[in-house]
């Protein structure tokens, strides 16, 4: 799943963009099994880390993300 999501960033996007590339309409599912693994394993990273609720938050992929896909 986390590899999914990883092949689905391009640039900075937020989650909603993300869900729609990877075909989820489930936003708590989204979340939980996606972008929290995703982040706790330092994969991705958010845009504005100190307000992680914000509506403008993005996320982005870390060059351990981009490591993880190219390995």
């Amino acid at each position: 799943q986390v590899e999914v999501l990883l092949n689905a960033i391009s640039g900075e996007m937020k989650a909603s963009d993300l869900m729609k590339a990877v075909g989820i309409s489930d936003r708590k599912h989204f979340r939980k099994d996606y972008i929290s693994v995703a982040l706790k394993d330092g994969l991705i990273e958010m845009t504005i880390p100190d307000k992680p609720k914000s509506s403008n938050q993005k996320y982005r992929i870390t060059p351990l993300g981009i490591r993880q896909i190219s390995g």
